[in-house]
């Protein structure tokens, strides 16, 4: 995998920010695969990318409906939120959901989806969110940051639909 562009969020509202920055690079056909552990971001980095596309309906986690499709209000792409934890089977699984169907019109994101479903496109965002650790610069660099809420996330492009794409332009 490339090397991805690191980003240091300091609270849910940089976290959604994130998120509609991230939505001004997305576009029809586009898949996310959003990686972190429970209560990481994924969800409200997710809510970030519905503003930033203009999509109908709030964003909340899918966890027990597995995937939520949420209309654009506007010309843009629908956004399909999909939750594959619960999921085991892999791709196999998240095929009875149709995303192959919904891809080449949507933006897709899946959280919860490394290891399952990028066999959907050679051309996918990966979003990895770890909480910080104590002691991290980023943290006494942002005093005012509680570090309960300090988050890293490096954003990777794979695939030749990302090559020429400036992630590092979401740092900023």
């Amino acid at each position: 995998m490339d090397v991805g562009t690191r980003i240091t969020v300091t609270s849910p509202d940089q976290m959604r920010d994130l998120g509609r920055r991230l939505a001004k690079l997305l576009r029809p056909g586009d898949l996310v695969l959003l990686t972190g552990e429970l209560g990481a971001g994924k969800t409200t980095l997710t809510r970030g990318l519905g503003e930033g596309l203009g999509v109908r309906g709030a964003v909340t986690s899918p966890t027990f409906v597995i995937a939520r499709v949420h209309p654009s209000l506007g010309d843009g792409p629908p956004l399909v939120h999909a939750d594959a934890y619960r999921l085991n089977g892999g791709l196999d699984e998240m095929e009875d959901l149709d995303l192959d169907v919904s891809l080449p019109d949507s933006v897709v994101a899946v959280e919860w989806g490394e290891g399952k479903v990028e066999g959907l496109s050679e051309d996918r965002l990966h979003v990895v969110i770890q909480r910080t650790v104590g002691g991290d610069t980023a943290v006494t660099e942002t005093m005012a940051a509680d570090v309960d809420d300090v988050r890293d996330v490096v954003v990777t492009g794979v695939g030749p639909r990302w090559a020429g794409e400036d992630l590092a332009s979401l740092a900023g």
